[in-house]
């Protein structure tokens, strides 16, 4: 039986989880929040039917859920990493490989900081399953798949990272295909392009005082508007995969991902994509009316961990962006005043 410690509690971690468990795994969890826990877990699934897993052993101390661990995952918000990893790192097995379900927030970058050379790390380029917490600790939705995964792999020779990616086929029973580089995880046109484009769109003229009657869904009244943008914004992102040498088509273009041409093909399919639907945008309520939630991790996770470790290589390579570098000053400069 593989024993898999999941490290972090979200949406992910609930998904990934309980289905890992309900598949013959045992399956550990590190959280800041244990007692808010159940050992059983109840996940749904698109199928219509409801997965029952079992964790046994839930702990916000590492020393308890690590050590005897086959692989961990990590399922953590980008400002967390650097502190989960430093706090793992002593209780880890040599040569137990670390990775995360979502890599576009910094782990590369940290975990080869952090982590003994000895360590292998993999990260997702995309995330394996869209994740929705029903009750916190105790059930969650499974809401689409992916129909392929694609691993990045680092630390690990060519015969390490095929026995990763076959190990990360089996667990999510999945299709998983080997990255030539971390590059080609670690940097993404999904959150940190899609929910900053959308955000902007959103609230660009946003200022104090200005207050919404109601919150629109964030993907089903997507715009053409937000759509242009991103398209723009992606441009400037293939310009630096273009100065990284990352293989040509290993990262598709948004309009290729999403297979469209233009921005109104690009605004119907998002609109139209089923596991989307009834994703609101983060506001919160104020009195009778609503606010942009600068607290949610649209902004604390997609600005300062995605979309700026975009911002920085841009700028280290010398290429011109303007319209990164419009939707990032934009955001920064909103959590810098409100998120705190």
């Amino acid at each position: 039986m593989k024993r898999i410690c999941i490290c972090g509690g979200g949406n992910l971690g609930h998904v990934v989880a309980g289905f890992l468990a309900a598949n013959g795994c045992e399956v550990t969890l590190l959280t800041r929040h244990p007692e808010r826990w159940s050992h059983t877990l109840h996940i749904t699934t698109p199928e219509g039917t409801t997965l029952e897993g079992h964790l046994s052993t839930i702990s916000s101390t590492a020393s308890d859920v690590v050590p005897q661990a086959d692989m961990l995952l990590l399922a953590q918000p980008g400002f967390a990493i650097r502190s989960v990893l430093s706090e793992l790192r002593d209780v880890l097995r040599p040569g137990i490989p670390v990775g995360s379900i979502v890599s576009s927030t910094g782990f590369f970058f940290e975990a080869m900081s952090l982590l003994p050379s000895t360590t292998p790390l993999f990260g997702f380029q995309r995330v394996p399953f869209i994740a929705r917490t029903e009750v916190y600790g105790h059930s969650a939705h499974l809401l689409g798949y992916k129909s392929s995964l694609n691993l990045a792999v680092e630390r690990a020779s060519r015969e390490d990272a095929n026995r990763i990616a076959s190990e990360i086929q089996q667990l999510f029973h999945c299709p998983t295909h080997l990255l030539a580089s971390h590059y080609e995880a670690s940097l993404t046109n999904s959150n940190p392009l899609l929910h900053t484009s959308r955000l902007y769109d959103l609230w660009h003229n946003w200022q104090e005082g200005i207050t919404y009657e109601s919150i629109p869904e964030f993907y089903s009244n997507w715009t053409d508007n937000a759509s242009s943008l991103l398209i723009a914004m992606d441009a400037e992102f293939m310009q630096l995969l273009d100065k990284l040498h990352v293989t040509p088509g290993a990262i598709p273009t948004i309009l290729d991902y999403y297979e469209s041409t233009d921005a109104p093909s690009l605004t119907h399919k998002l609109q139209s994509i089923t596991a989307f639907k009834g994703i609101m945008s983060p506001m919160e309520k104020v009195g009778t009316t609503y606010i942009p939630d600068f607290h949610s991790r649209y902004f604390t996770e997609d600005f300062p961990y995605g979309l700026a470790i975009i911002h920085r290589l841009i700028h280290e390579h010398n290429i011109p962006a303007p319209h990164i570098d419009q939707v990032y000053d934009w955001g920064m400069n909103l959590i810098s005043r409100y998120s705190n």
